[in-house]
């Protein structure tokens, strides 16, 4: 009997996923995995709102007693490729990664990738109201911003809010420009980057999507890991949402 994989129907993605799983078990444990549904457990995370994201489980072969083997599978979204470049972003996961950011990556497949499974809870919004969690995730970011990456510290914050715009009038009738006000839009990029591109503009790597749904945090040290980093690269300093909760 075939693993059951849950809602993951794109294509032949569920016999790549189980030759994948295969391969990333014997190269990180030297398993040999069953190929049953009753061997391998695969549920459905919540809080992901681009990607689906998965908990692939199977048995230690090795050990009764062990702690089960987990990795995480995260089948990209349709159509936010039109918000980052997909190879810009597995080139920040894997940078991050070697820097003790976030899980490290596995293995990659058509549609998405297989990475190391984090001993770790989602954050809730309620948990962002907690002092103590938001100063930690305060100082995680610091910590964050100062990252040096291998990238041209190039604000990349205009072009892309441009070319955003240039797709909105592409799509959108006369009517349309007219009622969303995207020619003042134009002007208000222009006048933003005029006033904000000064001497002493901060720039630095930010997250740019940090819901709560995207901070982890561990429950024995209560150390925090970011997920998801995915938007922009190289942003204007000033543009993370966690400085306005």
């Amino acid at each position: 009997m075939a693993i059951k994989w849950n809602g993951i129907t794109k294509g032949n993605l569920a016999e790549e996923l189980t030759k994948v799983i295969g391969a990333v078990a014997w190269s990180e444990w030297g398993d040999a995995m069953e190929e049953s549904e009753e061997s391998v457990e695969v549920r459905r995370l919540t809080g992901a709102m681009t990607n689906e994201v998965y908990q692939i489980k199977w048995k230690n072969p090795k050990s009764s007693g062990a702690e089960d083997r987990k990795v995480v599978v995260r089948v990209y979204g349709e159509g936010v490729e039109v918000f980052f470049n997909r190879d810009d972003e597995i080139r920040t996961f894997e940078w991050l990664s070697k820097l003790g950011h976030g899980p490290r990556l596995l293995a990659q497949f058509s549609h998405g990738r297989v990475e190391e499974f984090i001993h770790a809870r989602t954050l809730s919004a309620t948990d962002l109201r907690d002092s103590k969690i938001s100063a930690l995730i305060a100082s995680k970011l610091r910590e964050f911003h100062n990252l040096e990456m291998p990238a041209p510290k190039n604000v990349v914050l205009w072009d892309r809010m441009r070319y955003w715009l240039s797709e909105a009038k592409r799509l959108s009738s006369p009517i349309d420009v007219e009622e969303f006000w995207l020619e003042t839009l134009e002007e208000e990029i222009n006048m933003l980057q005029r006033e904000l591109s000064k001497d002493s503009q901060l720039i630095g790597f930010c997250h740019n999507d940090l819901q709560y749904g995207n901070i982890m945090m561990d429950q024995h040290t209560s150390s925090i890991t970011l997920i998801q980093i995915t938007i922009l690269r190289l942003p204007i300093f000033w543009t993370t949402l966690h400085t306005q909760i």
